[in-house]
């Protein structure tokens, strides 16, 4: 699934053509994807102006100059691809994309000439209309955390939120109602950067009376350096026009131990080599010489 990084990168590519213009038509191919579209989803969209495009957790929200506003999440195989002179897929993805047209499922027309296909071949992305003034008590936002890549994101909040947890370090860093937007891929490299191993107690980044100690300052250094670099490199390919068909991923040159199984860690002066586990049904890379 394309993680906070990815999201934040399609944002910025479509913020351009979609900020400030209207949907000049809106055509649905299928009467779902995960879920069915809106009652008269394409009338409710037709014609409005998408006043800004924001990014929640791993959702993409436009905010259109009426009561509603479009909540889309990209699923497993989701993306969109600008339609231009020069046509772009915003966003590259350690993943691959599909560009086949059999799997275009939503195209929005947007003033100016401009065209915005979402293409998803497996169905498990989706499309909501929502009330605009009740965003935050809406199902899908009413329990997420804190953003990570905000400035609330501190080693006294990641302490508070684990503290006298026995759940492992990795479960609660990708549970979405404590920090929002994390995924598998960010979290394994957000774990080796701060040294710690996945698998110890949440708790042990929190002192005996629920402050910080030096785990949790580690912890909450990594996981923004992680981010923001990821979410820089995106920006980088989308800038330079790199060819972005979905084949490599913008990030997955600089992995440190993420897909990198019998690797040699990447710490300097460490001697182990990357190994993988299976964590509450998911891959966990992580370096057992250099991570404790």
């Amino acid at each position: 699934m394309p993680e906070l990084p990815e999201v934040e990168t399609v944002r910025r590519g479509l913020a351009p053509v979609m900020e400030g213009r209207r949907l000049v038509s809106v055509l649905a191919r299928r009467p779902d994807l995960r879920f069915p579209f809106p009652e008269r989803f394409a009338e409710r969209l037709q014609g409005r102006r998408v006043e800004a495009l924001d990014r929640r957790a791993k959702y993409l929200i436009a905010r259109l100059d009426g009561p509603d506003v479009l909540v889309m999440h990209l699923g497993m195989s989701g993306s969109f691809r600008i339609e231009t002179e020069s046509a772009d897929m915003p966003g590259a993805f350690h993943h691959p994309r599909s560009k086949a047209a059999a799997h275009d499922h939503v195209t929005f027309g947007i003033e100016g000439g401009a065209r915005i296909v979402y293409n998803d071949p497996r169905r498990f992305g989706f499309m909501v209309l929502a009330d605009a003034a009740g965003l935050d008590d809406h199902p899908l936002f009413r329990h997420l955390g804190i953003e990570p890549l905000g400035n609330a994101l501190s080693p006294a909040l990641l302490a508070e939120a684990f503290a006298g947890r026995a759940t492992s370090l990795k479960a609660a860093l990708l549970d979405q109602r404590r920090i929002a937007g994390l995924g598998n891929i960010y979290v394994c490299e957000a774990l080796w950067r701060a040294g710690l191993s996945p698998s110890a107690p949440a708790g042990s980044i929190a002192t005996a009376d629920g402050g910080p100690n030096a785990r949790a300052e580690r912890l909450a250094e990594a996981i923004r350096a992680v981010l923001t670099e990821a979410v820089a490199a995106g920006g980088s390919t989308l800038r330079d026009h790199i060819q972005a068909d979905g084949s490599l991923g913008y990030f997955q040159h600089t992995f440190a131990v993420y897909d990198r199984e019998g690797a040699a860690c990447r710490t300097a002066g460490c001697t182990g080599t990357v190994e993988r586990i299976t964590q509450n049904g998911r891959s966990t890379f992580f370096c057992a010489t250099c991570q404790s």
